[in-house]
Formats: structure tokens, sequence, C-alpha cells
């Protein structure tokens, strides 16, 4: 369950018609924070982000499914569909197994180095022409900051 201050965070940004992504920063921020300070680990920086962003589609955040594997697909569309519904209980079983298994794995995966080549890798396959539009994007806040 995500903390009150980043759901109040969140629901700030969709109020300033901030984009869904942007939103769901929010939640992948969270989770970061939570690696970082012990409260459990990660596999790898995509997998703390992955986390981050089912927490955001479980919590309303209107995010598009992603491209990849089928069940990458399934999984985003029933977190999204969770984000509509009404709550149920979750099984404390389930929940506890999970935990365990993050407890786990290492905190390296959100160390600013493991995070900074997550990014520089996202821009590289993204293309030069998506980074050009993203900062061409940016510039009017950048020179207003």
């Amino acid at each position: 369950m995500p903390e009150r201050e980043t759901l109040e965070r969140a629901r700030k940004d969709a109020r300033e018609g901030k984009s869904p992504s942007t939103q769901a920063g929010e939640f992948v921020r969270e989770e970061i924070h939570h690696v970082r300070e012990g409260r459990h680990g990660a596999r790898s920086p995509q997998q703390a982000i992955a986390i981050g962003l089912s927490k955001a589609r479980r919590a309303g955040v209107k995010l598009r499914l992603p491209a990849g594997s089928p069940s990458v697909r399934k999984k985003a569309a029933q977190d999204s569909k969770k984000g509509k519904t009404r709550n149920h209980k979750t099984s404390g079983k389930r929940s506890r197994a999970v935990f365990g298994a993050l407890r786990r794995e290492s905190r390296r995966a959100a160390s600013h180095e493991a995070l900074s080549r997550q990014a520089s890798e996202s821009a590289v396959r993204h293309g030069k022409q998506k980074r050009k539009q993203a900062v061409v994007k940016a510039a009017p806040s950048h020179r207003a900051a």
C-alpha cells in the first residue's frame, strides 16, 4: 500500500493536469526510497520501477499498457482494473511471501550508479529524436527556473 504522502503528491499532480507518467513517478520515487532505506531490496532498477508503476496503476493512475511480453501486459491490465474497482482484502500469506522474497534481494538496485545507468540505457533505447523532443519540451520550464 502506498504511503499517504505519495498518494497526496500524485493527486496534486493530477489536479495540476500533469501527465500520468509524472503522477506515477511519485510511486516509483517512493519505491526507490524503500529500497534505499532497507525496507526491502530489488533485483534490478527495472524491478524497483516496475513495482512503483504497479502501485500507481492500482492507485488509479491511468497509465497505458506497456509494450512487452503478454504476461507483463496481462499483469499491467490486472493492476489497472484493480485501480478502477473497490479494494478487497489482500491475502496475508501472499503479502508476506512477496515481501520476504524482496527482502532477500540486494539494495544495490537503488544506488545512484544503477539508476544513472538505467536512465542512460533507457534514453539510448528511445533514440536520438525522442531525446531531442524531451529537451525542446523541457526548455521553457528550464528558462523559467
